[in-house]
């Protein structure tokens, strides 16, 4: 009995992180991005503690690994598309006037959202059969993305079109690129403490806590310098 509820507590959790995702759908899309972002670190938290109470109670299991993928792809793949969708429905609502030619293409741009889905869903799916992703990542995590599209909608809720539009699709395509792209990119997880090992981890870190005074967009601002020191870190390596 003791053994069978020990299995069920990380699936418990993973399950909780997907129903908190699905939450923060619903008000993504009503535009609610105060509360969605509640229920993205939410989910977060869940996602953190399922791997880690598995490995402590020695339950890890082949199932809970599909389903943190499959929950993941909705708390960090659904989630960014329809933060995303939201943000460009209100552009392209803002556009007094659409070339006759594009009028029937409005909603398609809109849903141009759900390639960040796709492309987590690719991001998961690669994760989890690349033995290279075990103490590093390769590409952009989904969890990372998300942070990066909620905090740019509470930093910059009234997107005023066209020239927005253009932007977010822009973005959509970088996001989505920045996903699946062959860029390793380091973990947070500290093996020691040591600063010998973990100088880059520490610099991360160090950096991070005056970007806390940008307010809304402090996110956004850490997962783009999260991204900046990979790359700078890549072509480090790439010298040596």
């Amino acid at each position: 009995m003791m053994n069978q509820i020990k299995k069920a507590i990380p699936n418990t959790l993973t399950c909780l992180n997907l129903f908190s995702g699905c939450i923060a759908c619903i008000f993504a899309l009503g535009g609610w991005f105060g509360v969605t972002l509640i229920f993205i670190l939410l989910s977060a938290f869940f996602d953190f503690f399922d791997g880690l109470s598995a490995r402590a109670l020695g339950v890890s299991s082949p199932i809970g690994k599909e389903l943190d993928s499959l929950a993941d792809d909705i708390s960090f793949g659904l989630v960014p598309s329809m933060i995303v969708l939201s943000l460009l429905t209100r552009s392209a609502d803002s556009v007094v006037y659409w070339p006759a030619f594009l009028v029937g293409a409005r909603s398609i741009l809109s849903y141009s959202a759900f390639l960040i889905a796709v492309f987590s869903a690719l991001r998961l799916a690669k994760f989890n059969i690349d033995p290279r992703q075990t103490h590093s990542f390769i590409g952009l995590p989904t969890p990372a993305n998300t942070l990066f599209w909620i905090s740019f909608a509470l930093g910059f809720p009234d997107l005023m079109a066209p020239l927005n539009v253009i932007v977010l699709l822009v973005m959509i395509v970088l996001s989505s690129w920045l996903l699946v792209a062959e860029i390793p990119m380091f973990s947070l997880k500290f093996e020691n403490l040591k600063w010998s090992d973990n100088k880059l981890r520490y610099l991360f870190l160090i950096v991070c806590i005056p970007m806390f005074c940008l307010g809304r967009i402090c996110l956004a601002a850490i997962i783009l310098w999260y991204i900046l020191l990979s790359l700078v870190n890549n072509l480090n390596i790439s010298k040596k």
